[in-house]
């Protein structure tokens, strides 16, 4: 076959459609793809030599798409690889408009899907142009400038709802972006590893924003495919790197998500060559975290690690993908985890948790078996690896689930379940061949599941009734056992069994009458509801008629006979109203009829014919309103049941014919509606090609039994080869027929109508609606045969160097051009009755929507509707899904699913419309249409907008055509628009949610008319602002406009490259081409083109935006349209061309208008400005290594190194002169030099190679000098302070960034020229308290220390000597409502600078933070400041932070709550640089070990006593000098807030350290949950709790438990009890660390047996608790000994009650004998409460042995009964199967003990 082919083609195809080899017109196919790929190739290669990207390039390329989705990849691999190399040429043009990149991207993610079809030698791609690309676009410099918008990025103008789309939306070009590397990432370079790890290692520094970046960049780039005898140029090169930085990390970051994910793409490219025993451990102790499940007994969270949970879907992989590696381990893992979290599946348990385990469930088994051989839910999926494991426990579920109707739920879960294995079931295989023989029994049981009063369960019965109807044939086999010796005993039973299809059949359809009795109209509704059906009823209609039309085409001619009489007697003895029950029946009838159309037609047609002429013979009937019930009846049926093959109708032709002869002019609207639904139907049925049999075996199944035994091809799969389909293509007869009748019943409509339209003859609304309902049905009926409209091809519209024709594909219809073409005599007739209606009577809006549609229909309708198409193909591939049979190889679907397929890729070829020339014909309906859009009616409107925005999309540039004549509706001038029309307009400008917006397209020219447009039409006279829908339309029209506005592009030039490729493709492999490689001449006319466009569209640039400013400076302009305006000037802002000076004019003077609105989008614009008119400074390479004089270390050293020293902060070493600062090497960026150098290190030039500074104003361009005119005067500069120190909305202003960017531009730009008007602004300002003032004077401030960063030394000095006293002013008067904002300065304004520059900055906020001057709070603040300065420095300023925490240590004893809290949280920062990472040094910056012995020290008086420790300190400095104890307490309390507040924070956690703090913490942690608590008592809760969730390394947990063990012994109790919770946690959280350490578990299990014989009853209880909790997820087992010991235990003798006198005290004390005894019974009841939804086989003795002790002294005797009743609750839903565990007395004595006497006291 394939040889064959690629002698027909001229090469062999890549991978084609198979299923265009089933068409009925396949033949013609070959030719037809060739000349289509030979087009394309010539005309994209022509487009992209010419240098026309636009429409040439575009044009082509969605040619070349639209050839895939309809003949795959049907080239060859030279054109493949052709087509690959040219996209990635296009895509990564470095100044390409956004908007095309992506359309060009998601073509060539789609030419690189197929991975299989390429090999790496075939086709290497380079990664740093897709780098450079990502980097532009993704973490672009200009975009929060509002210089460049790429699609969905944040606006100033949106609502949440509007961010939430974005969200969605945003990842378009992320996602299109991402999608693309992942797809090139198999083509890289052997090379391109290293040269990656060169280009990101340096930006590793894990305190920086850049490590995200970093990490982000490995997962996306990183190679991972590269075959194994290159690995030591892949993941060998960073594997050990990566992976131990991971381990290492204990809370959460957010970049550890990028990693997981790279792991488990590294695990899953290479299966079995990593060995990865090691990490197995951590990797599941590490998800299991992942999934925040909450666990113990009083629970905080800590937040981040909720954001930053793994996702699901990447766990999955590295999960399965380890299982498939070597590893001994994974398995044993993986059932510890499903242990571990088995009892939070249980129905009982619910919480947010559950969603992501279900997501983990479905995914691991889908995902294990596509590493086996290539996902629907779980079941499904492992039914095909083991059914004889997977299926028995499903039936054993289903069979009592269909039993019980009293649980729903559970009926349709398992329902769905088996749905899941039907295949498997029915095909049986030498797994589990009793299979099959369950079919019958579960068919018949099911039934009653087709039940009136339970929708879902109704619909869940049909979907499995049907799926179990596909696979098997309904044949009674019965015959064959006397027959046929050779049959299996299995096979015997199934043919025995097969007797009782009949039965089934019938006995289903019984039921559905049923149904279809339950739900007549008359019964369901009141008169006064609507007629049509509910949505509930629609699809029980749908769910009943699949259902039984399946059946019926899986039956046997003897069955089928058998159910068409039956269901012919019920529909022919009664009689139903047509809409709801009516509907039912019919479609059951038509479902026969589809089956088997001979037998049925002789029964129904002549019956319906005759009931109809009997009654509509009298001449009355034609003229009643209301018709009798049994004329529409018989009418509906038999509109039903010729919805068959053509062929089989034509026999009857003369009856129908005059059937509808009789009725299609009857005056009842529902008559003539269901006649013309016939109509339809006979006309549909004749006309178009469809499959006549969806049958699960080819040929059906009307052999005799003795040749053929159905039952061998129970769930056969079709063969795709040999499918057979039974086309139904119009034989010359039908297509007369069809003819014949348009001729005989559309001919006179139309004449009718056009003589009314002529005003030549009268007719009533309802005679014409009547009429274009029998045009509109005939169009529907006959549409495949009529040729499309003609008409001449509109000139012109763009120009173009390439042709731009359309393709027409063949559908397997010759139009017959000897006929009348109806389309176009229908297109005539209508626009006249349009123009006629609507000059006459234009409020006659039912015939205007007919008329509506019928244009609709016109201009798209070929036989099928695309919606429909659409959600077939939906429905198609769910199937699929669920039908698949993954496991045995290649796809094999059944047959009808096949066949539906075949049928969709012909409908596809059918609505495939691309790039429809634009025709006059489409030119006039277009118009007419706009004219309806711009009507009286607003559902007229709305109708005719939706028809006309379909059409915008269809015809190639038809927008440029439409545009100006919407646009004379808004223009001022034209004094004869009525409001409905100015809405209308609107309405077509702003588009619908899905198709083109024409306010907005991506093009100069349109937007150059649109936007003016709309703010002239503020103007017009029909524009009231009186009027909330037009507002509120202008404002939709302008947030739209904001929300989809791309930059568009300015330059479209093509590079040489671009070309090379092209000339190579066109000359390169079959087809080639027709055109010519394009000559000299025409390449060079090609370029002088491009130079031209892209002068053009500068031209139209700065045309649009004087425009805009010619509108707003109109007088008379309304300000909403002002503001209209102005928005789209702020869209304008470009990066690659400055604004032309009078825009820039306008924005300054902006900056002081009086409305707030405008005086935001001029900030923003200014700031742009700035960037706009910024003089570039010049870099130069430096050498890291010989600026300090090191050699570059050559292995892997992070952290300090002695070569990155001469970076950070020395007070000895400071450039305090001018000769110190130009000597001064200044490295801005903070992460350089931490984690390794990169290779070519680029710093500013020397002072004096940098463009001047201190320009007089005739130095200046004509742009800056307009800024230098308005800032420079004094009144300005007043004004605009004024306007910036004013209050937005109180108590909500935050620090703006925008207004920072605009003032750091200022002085970057013009260096000090505007500070000494600033000056005495700022002094005033900082003088005042009030919250807006100091918010402005802190934008100032920072702006300014940003901006100086190029000043010479001597402006830069002058600039602090003004500047460190206003920040110590501003300091001592910080208020609550200010101190973020100072913070927010200080932290931007040491954000990237070198810390060096700012040493004045740093000096001056070191002087004295907390000094009490001013208050506690102040002290707070001043830290906090000072703490946003030093964050921002990261690992540059150790010598500050030794000083800092000097100065802080003998502080930390402070009183003031505010100031410890701030404190703790400047001591995380203090320490954060202390990692524990890979390859990282010791820092030298403050390290917490050395602290933390500090802090012990003075904490000795609180953990040598041994009392409890009470709060006793008050809340004020008390003169005198405090006890030790009391100076300890208040160190504690600061301690305690640094470890909380590092909890979430710091990369690596302290364990050693935190352990010594443990002893201390448990003595104070309170046992209840109660905020009455002191402080101290909640802070020690608080932390403890956050420290028993950290990650533990392995070398750890021996400490952690040792340093428990020691406060087990302590005499506290509250002490013990804690130990229990601590433990609990901390094992869950670490749990498979825990387990691979067998010491650790026999010392955790000692020690929680040890506690069950505590003396204090409360601790005991609690050590049961999480014995408990300790079995069940599995990390201890129950074994034997175990239960000896607490059995032992239990026996322990209690001493004889004394007879106590009654008033005697009770002992409090309880025996030793007593304790030991509730041990043991603790004991047992922990083992029973460990499995709480199942019985082993342990659980009944130890039940018998707890019932002993029922009446034992309290507590036992309480304890007993918890567990007991716990039992009961837990096992009461599925007692049924837990009764079977126990012996019948074992039953008899736990039945005593449930029913405790006491219920019937």
């Amino acid at each position: 076959m394939k040889k064959a082919q690629s002698d027909t083609l001229g090469f062999a195809p890549q991978k084609d459609i198979v299923y265009n080899k089933l068409l009925p017109y396949a033949d013609r196919l070959d030719d037809e793809s060739n000349d289509l790929l030979s087009k394309i190739k010539g005309n994209l290669c022509r487009a992209v030599q010419l240098r026309e990207i636009w429409p040439g390039v575009l044009f082509w390329t969605r040619k070349l798409s639209t050839y895939m989705r309809l003949y795959g990849r049907k080239f060859s691999k030279e054109d493949h690889v052709l087509f690959i190399k040219l996209l990635y040429e296009l895509v990564t043009i470095p100044r390409l408009e956004i908007s095309m990149m992506q359309g060009l991207a998601r073509l060539l993610i789609n030419l690189l899907k197929k991975r299989e079809l390429l090999s790496r030698e075939d086709l290497e791609l380079s990664w740093r142009p897709l780098y450079e690309l990502h980097d532009r676009i993704l973490f672009s410099k200009t975009e929060h400038l509002g210089l460049n918008w790429f699609p969905n990025s944040p606006r100033p103008r949106s609502s949440f709802k509007l961010i939430m789309l974005k969200l969605v939306q945003r990842c378009s070009v992320e996602g299109v972006l991402k999608t693309l590397v992942k797809s090139c990432r198999p083509y890289f370079s052997e090379s391109a590893t290293q040269e990656m790890l060169d280009e990101w290692r340096p930006l590793l520094c894990p305190f920086d924003v850049t490590m995200q970046r970093a990490i982000s960049y490995f997962e996306l780039f990183l190679p991972t495919t590269l075959p194994p005898e290159l690995h030591h140029k892949g993941f060998k090169l960073w594997f050990d790197e990566l992976i131990s930085l991971w381990v290492s990390v204990q809370n959460l970051p957010s970049w550890e998500v990028h990693l997981v994910s790279l792991f488990a793409r590294l695990a899953n490219d290479n299966i079995g060559y990593i060995d990865w025993d090691p990490y197995i451990p951590k990797i599941f102790t590490r998800i299991l975290r992942s999934l925040n499940l909450p666990v113990g007994t009083s629970q905080m969270m800590v937040p981040r690690y909720v954001t930053n949970a793994y996702d699901i879907s990447h766990v999955v992989l590295w999960i399965s993908s380890l299982l498939g590696g070597p590893s001994k381990q994974a398995q044993a893992q993986l059932s510890g985890l499903f242990n571990s979290i088995a009892s939070f599946f249980h129905p009982s348990n619910h919480g947010r948790w559950l969603m992501k385990l279900m997501k983990l469930l479905q995914r691991l088994p889908a995902s294990v078996q596509d590493g086996q051989s290539g996902c629907s839910t779980g079941p499904a999926k492992s039914r095909l690896m083991r059914p004889e494991l997977v299926i028995p426990p499903v039936l054993e579920k289903t069979y009592p689930a269909l039993e019980t109707l009293t649980e729903p739920h559970q009926l349709t879960a398992t329902l769905s379940c088996m749905i899941g294995v039907a295949r498997s079931l029915v095909s049986g295989g030498h797994r589990f061949p009793e299979g099959p023989t369950h079919m019958l029994p579960l068919l018949m049981r099911a039934l009653p599941g087709v039940d009136p009063n339970d929708f879902s369960k109704c619909m869940i019965t049909f979907q499995f009734i049907a799926t179990f109807v596909t696979l098997v044939p309904l044949v009674d086999c019965s015959s064959a056992l006397h027959e046929r010796t050779d049959l299996t005993e299995v096979e015997r039973e199934m043919c025995s069994a097969s007797a009782e299809f009949e039965d089934f059949v019938l006995q289903f359809m019984d039921r559905c009458f049923a149904l279809i009795d339950s739900s007549t109209l008359e019964q369901t509704r009141e008169e006064t509801e609507t007629e049509k059906m509910t949505h509930l009823e629609s699809l029980v209609e749908l769910g009943l008629s699949s259902t039984f039309s399946t059946i019926l085409t899986q039956c046997s001619l003897d069955i089928f006979k058998v159910a068409l009489d039956k269901v012919f007697n019920f529909a022919t003895t009664n009689i139903f109203e047509t809409r709801v029950s009516g509907r039912m029946v019919a479609d059951m009838c038509r479902a026969a009829s589809k089956c088997n159309p001979a037998e049925s037609l002789k029964k129904f047609v002549p019956h319906c014919c005759n009931a109809i002429n009997q009654i509509a013979v009298n001449e009355e009937v034609s003229n009643e309103e209301e018709l009798d019930k049994e004329l529409l009846w018989n009418l509906q049926l038999l509109s039903e049941v010729t919805r068959v093959d053509g062929d089989k109708v034509l026999p009857y032709r003369s009856e129908l014919v005059q059937i509808l002869q009789l009725t299609l002019h009857l005056k009842c609207k529902q008559g003539y509606t269901l006649a013309c639904n016939l109509l339809h139907h006979i006309l549909r049925s004749s006309a178009l090609i469809y499959p006549t049999e969806y049958c699960s075996v080819p040929g059906g199944f009307h052999q005799p039994i003795s040749d053929y035994l159905p039952i061998k091809d129970w769930g056969r799969p079709g063969d795709l080869w040999n499918l057979d389909i039974r086309w139904h293509v119009p034989s010359v007869e039908e297509t007369s027929f069809v003819f014949y009748l348009l001729d005989l019943i559309l001919q006179p409509e139309l004449q009718r109508l056009q003589r009314f339209a002529q005003g030549e003859q009268d007719m009533s609304r309802d005679d014409v609606l009547q009429s274009l309902t029998i045009v509109q049905h005939c169009l529907l009926g006959a549409g495949g045969l009529m040729p499309p409209l003609k008409g001449e091809p509109i000139p012109e519209l763009v120009h173009s160097m390439v042709n731009l024709d359309e393709t027409t594909l063949y559908t397997g219809t010759e139009y017959d051009k000897s006929r009348e073409n109806y389309r176009d005599a229908v297109c005539g007739v209508m626009r006249q009755l349009l123009h006629y209606i609507l000059e006459h009577s234009e409020d006659d809006t039912k015939s205007l929507f007919s008329i509506i549609k019928i244009i609709s229909d016109l201009l798209h309708f070929k036989g099928s509707h695309k919606h429909e198409f659409d959600s077939r193909w939906k429905s198609f591939n769910l199937v699929k899904k669920s039908m698949e049979n993954r496991l045995h190889g290649r796809k094999q679907h059944i047959r009808a699913l096949l066949i539906d397929r075949v049928m969709l890729q012909h409908e596809l070829r059918k609505l495939t419309v691309e790039g429809c020339q634009y025709r006059s014909i489409h030119q006039e309906l277009m118009r007419d249409l706009l004219r309806l859009s711009t009507s009286t009616y607003s559902q007229v409107r709305s109708r005719a907008q939706n028809v006309l925005f379909t059409a915008l999309g269809t015809y190639n540039f038809c927008c440029r055509d439409l545009i100006p004549h919407v646009l004379e509706f808004l223009n001022p001038d034209n004094g004869s628009v009525t409001q409905q029309q100015f809405k209308g307009a609107l309405y077509c400008l702003l588009g619908n949610h899905s198709g083109v917006c024409l306010a907005n397209l991506h093009d100069w020219e349109c937007i150059a008319l649109t936007w003016p447009a709309v703010v002239r039409s503020g103007l017009s006279s029909a524009m009231s602002l009186e009027k909330p829908s037009i507002v509120r339309l202008f404002d939709d029209l302008a947030d739209k406009i904001h929300r989809q506005y791309e930059t568009i592009g300015i330059d479209f030039s093509v590079p040489a490259e671009c070309c090379a490729v092209a000339k190579q493709l066109m000359i390169t492999g079959n087809p080639f081409p027709k055109d010519p490689v394009p000559s000299e001449e025409e390449a060079a006319e090609g370029l002088k083109r491009q130079e031209i466009k892209n002068s053009e569209s500068v031209e139209k640039y700065k045309q649009l935006i004087g425009d805009l400013l010619g509108c707003i400076n109109n007088r008379n302009m309304p300000w909403k349209f002002e503001h209209i305006a102005i928005g789209f000037l702020s869209l304008l802002l470009r990066d690659d061309h400055q604004l032309p000076p009078p825009a820039i004019t306008f924005f300054v003077k902006s900056l002081n208008h009086d409305s707030l609105y405008v005086r935001k989008v001029a900030i923003s614009a200014v700031a742009g400005i700035m960037k706009q008119i910024k003089r570039s400074h010049k870099k130069v390479p430096v050498s890291p290594s010989e600026l300090c004089g090191v050699k570059e270390l050559s292995d892997m050293v992070a952290g300090d190194r002695q070569d990155n020293q001469w970076l950070q902060y020395n007070s000895s070493n400071l450039p305090r002169t001018q000769q110190d600062w130009d000597g001064c090497v200044f490295v801005e960026k903070t992460h350089w030099g931490y984690y390794s150098w990169p290779r070519k290190l680029l710093m500013y030039a020397p002072q004096e190679e940098q463009p001047k500074h201190n320009l007089t104003r005739e130095e200046m361009t004509e742009r800056e000098q307009i800024i230098f005119d308005h800032f420079s005067d004094p009144v300005f500069i007043n004004q605009f302070i004024e306007f910036l120190s004013l209050e937005d909305r109180k108590g909500k202003d935050k620090f703006s960034p925008r207004r920072f960017c605009l003032f750091k531009g200022l002085f970057r730009n013009f260096s000090d020229a505007f500070l000494p008007l600033l000056q005495p602004h700022m002094e005033r300002l900082v003088a005042d308290s009030h919250e807006s003032k100091q918010r402005c004077v802190a934008e100032i401030i920072s702006g300014l220390i940003r901006g100086c960063k190029h000043w010479s030394y001597s402006k830069v000095e002058s600039l602090w000597e003004l500047l460190c006293p206003l920040l110590r002013t501003a300091l001592s008067n910080i208020t609550i409502e200010t101190y973020a904002d100072w913070g927010t300065c200080i932290a931007t304004a040491c954000e990237s600078r070198d810390p060096r520059k700012l040493h004045w900055l740093f000096e001056m906020l070191m002087e004295s933070p907390v000094n009490g001057e001013g208050g506690s709070f102040v002290d707070a603040c001043r830290l906090y400041v000072l703490q946003g300065g030093l964050a921002q420095q990261e690992w540059r300023v150790p010598e500050l932070l030794h000083r800092l925490l000097q100065y802080l240590e003998p502080k930390l004893t402070q009183v003031y709550k505010n100031v410890r809290e701030r404190i703790g949280s400047v001591l995380t920062y203090i320490f954060m640089i202390d990692v524990n990472l890979p390859y990282t040094q010791p820092t030298t910056s403050p390290r917490i070990s050395d602290f933390t012995d500090r802090i012990l020290l003075q904490l000795k008086p609180l953990t040598e006593g041994d009392e409890e420790i009470q709060n006793h300190v008050t809340e004020e400095n008390e003169v005198g000098v405090q006890d030790e104890r009391t100076q300890a307490i208040k160190l504690l309390k600061t301690v305690l807030k640094w470890l909380i507040s590092s909890a979430g924070r710091s990369f690596s956690t302290a364990v050693p350290e935190q352990l010594q703090l443990l002893p201390l913490l448990f003595k104070i942690a309170p046992v209840e949950n109660d905020d009455s608590y002191d402080e101290l008592k909640r802070d020690a809760k608080t932390c403890l709790s956050l420290m028993s969730q950290g990650l533990l390394y392995p070398e750890q947990i021996p400490m952690v438990l040792s340093a428990l063990q020691e406060i087990a012994g302590s005499s506290s109790w509250h002490a013990r009890y804690t130990v229990l919770t601590y433990l609990q946690i901390m094992v869950f959280y670490n749990l498979f660390t825990f387990m691979s350490d067998q010491k650790a578990v026999n010392n955790v299990r000692a020690l929680v047996i040890r506690l069950l014989e505590d003396e204090q009853l409360e601790v005991r209880e609690m050590a049961a608790t999480t014995l408990s909790g300790f079995l069940q997820c599995n990390f201890l087992s129950m074994d034997a000994p175990m239960q000896a010991h607490f059995e032992a235990l239990c026996k322990t003798c209690l001493p004889k009650k004394r007879k106590r006198d009654l008033g005697s005290i009770v002992d409090t004390i309880p025996s030793a004998d007593l304790v030991r005894r509730h041990a043991g019974v603790l004991g047992l009841s922990a083992c029973i409460l460990s499995s709480p939804y199942d019985v082993p086989t342990w659980m009944p003795q130890l039940l018998m042995d707890l019932s002993a002790h029922l009446n034992d002294t309290q507590p036992i005797e309480m304890t007993v009964k918890k567990t007991l009743s716990n039992f009961r609750r837990t096992h009461h839903d599925n007692w049924q199967q837990h009764k079977q565990q126990f012996t019948d007395d074992q039953l008899l004595v736990l039945t005593d003990l449930l029913v405790s006497p006491c219920y019937y006291a």
